[in-house]
């Protein structure tokens, strides 16, 4: 399951990318531009540049404020951005020497973050648009006026500082963007995990929707059997037996009322918030009903005001499939034990059986996949990890280290 925190798209992650790396070439020029101005190395019309990069603070602070909006960025707005950054980037050089301003290969930087981001019909748009204003500067510019050796000086380290500043910032935004196609890869990952899960619960729930219909006749038939042989034979043995199987069938019938009201309740969404101590015993009352043989000894440990859950029905049926697994392996002794953090619910399930076998244990989990051989299914821990998931928590097993197994089911405590 993912995160419950939105995860935000690329494009508007590219475009606060991209404000990080305007703000930071903004402070380059304007400290490049205060310093010239300040040591009287160069006569540049100060007031235009000035207001250029005025122009570029306000659109910095502008998309800024535009990115805490719930508006999501299209890539027509992201095209239009980098295609800001060149525009601006072209007056600063048309200001300060034209295409002899070394700067001029920082023109590299919007046309590779495009490349990287963008389909290849903006890219080639925006890469017309800096050629158009590279093929401009050429010929119209406003010149530095400097000795040829100061030039060439200028030339010289103005480029190597250009070159560092552009390496510098597109090795930022590829790692980035490598960061997030991993991320996203990985989301991927997950959905098509998550959606095959889905599918397999559709077909099982199919499943159990037409037998939940099918066996409402027969135990209806057995109901009416039982009664009848208990009217009719007085063996106090046969009573008792037949007293158990009347008790059994009304555990059945119970269940499937059960879950037609647990689908009407999930349909509504009517789920009751309660402490998870009421929850668990609850659970541990109606379970203990069904599995009469089974022996258990309940502890709390968890210290402090007790947490509070909105167990949804399916969340309880995963509760009572993990107990039946632990009886099923060994009904004797078994070990409950609930425990809380700040943030989390831990109820642990300990058995003494014989563990889980290690050839199946990767496997343990997925559909028909099951330990008890011709006696199970292989549902019971799946949907149980399928509920509990959909719920934000977890279930593992492990091998416990003085044999048997051991359940550990967490669920995210309400705040």
């Amino acid at each position: 399951m993912l995160e419950p925190a939105q995860l935000l798209s690329a494009s508007h992650q590219n475009l606060w990318r991209l404000t990080l790396i305007r703000i930071l070439v903004l402070a380059a020029q304007a400290g490049s531009v205060g310093f010239a101005y300040r040591s009287g190395f160069l006569d540049l019309p100060w007031l235009a540049l000035s207001v250029t990069l005025g122009v570029s603070a306000v659109l910095c602070g502008l998309t800024a404020l535009r990115l805490r909006g719930p508006w999501p960025v299209t890539e027509l707005e992201y095209a239009v951005q980098l295609a800001c950054d060149l525009i601006i980037h072209s007056v600063l050089l048309y200001y300060s020497g034209g295409s002899t301003n070394p700067f001029v290969s920082y023109y590299l930087v919007p046309l590779t973050i495009a490349a990287a981001t963008l389909p290849w019909f903006y890219s080639v748009l925006l890469s017309g648009l800096a050629l158009a204003s590279y093929t401009l500067l050429l010929v119209f510019y406003h010149p530095l006026e400097m000795q040829l050796i100061e030039r060439e000086k200028l030339l010289i380290y103005g480029m190597w500082l250009s070159f560092a500043m552009a390496a510098a910032l597109i090795t930022f935004f590829a790692a980035k963007m490598a960061e997030e196609l991993r991320r996203q890869e990985q989301v991927r990952a997950q959905r098509r995990e998550e959606d095959l899960r889905d599918q397999q619960l559709l077909a099982v729930a199919t499943q159990a929707a037409g037998a939940a219909h099918e066996l409402g006749t027969p135990l209806a038939t057995m109901s009416v059997l039982i009664k009848e042989l208990r009217r009719e034979h007085a063996d106090p043995l046969l009573q008792e037996d037949l007293g158990v199987l009347q008790e059994q069938v009304r555990l059945c019938k119970d269940s499937l009322q059960h879950l037609v009201r647990a689908a009407e309740a999930d349909r509504r969404q009517a789920v009751v918030e309660q402490p998870v101590v009421q929850w668990l015993e609850s659970t541990l009352n109606r379970w203990h009903l069904m599995r009469p043989e089974a022996t258990y000894r309940y502890q709390c440990l968890g210290q402090g005001t007790v947490p509070r859950l909105q167990p949804p029905a399916d969340l309880t049926q995963s509760l009572l499939n993990l107990l039946n697994n632990a009886a099923d392996a060994c009904p004797d002794k078994l070990d409950i034990r609930l425990d809380w953090d700040a943030e989390t619910l831990v109820l642990s399930i300990r058995d003494h059986g014989v563990g889980v076998p290690l050839a199946i244990a990767e496997q343990i989990g997925k559909p028909f996949i099951t330990t008890k051989g011709g006696k199970g299914f292989g549902l019971g821990l799946f949907l149980s990890q399928a509920s509990v998931t959909r719920a934000g928590g977890s279930v593992k097993l492990y091998n416990h280290e003085e044999g048997g197994t051991l359940t550990e089911l967490r669920l995210p405590r309400l705040p």
